[in-house]
């Protein structure tokens, strides 16, 4: 166990709902901005690169993470190309392409949304969408 805080918590090796906790632990680290989209920097340009514009893979995110289904979407990069790709995780511990960067991930289980939004996944994806803080994941950008 690892000790945080006045909590114990299995580590990452004990568990394997350690990736569970260090994917929530991405997700809240992607909130706290004013969701705006820096039309300038190293992500936008590889967003164009990789998808054409902003709104393709905007629109690509959003519907993958509208599909049926229970899971995480993310956006990655390919340490070996440094392109982006939307990606479908079906569960925390298996699924993730190997060599690659997390930049953004949204939980699309329906414990994220359903106390505040029932049904209404749409709602939580745009929710989501308007408190993204672009500056943190410039940072994590390669």
């Amino acid at each position: 166990m690892v000790r945080v805080g006045h909590q114990n918590l299995p580590s990452l090796n004990e568990d394997s709902d350690g990736n569970g906790m260090r994917l929530h632990k991405y997700y809240f680290e992607n909130l706290g901005g004013d969701g705006v989209f820096p039309k300038a920097g190293k992500l936008d340009r590889l967003i164009r690169e990789s998808f054409g514009s902003y709104e393709d893979w905007l629109k690509d995110f959003r519907a993958s993470s509208l599909m049926r289904g229970i899971g995480w979407v993310a956006l990655y990069q390919d340490t070996k190309t440094g392109g982006l790709f939307n990606f479908w995780i079906n569960e925390h511990d298996v699924g993730h392409p190997a060599g690659c960067n997390l930049l953004l991930i949204i939980d699309v289980f329906e414990h994220a949304f359903m106390i505040d939004y029932g049904l209404k996944r749409a709602d939580y994806v745009e929710a989501f969408m308007k408190n993204i803080n672009w500056k943190e994941e410039e940072k994590i950008v390669r």
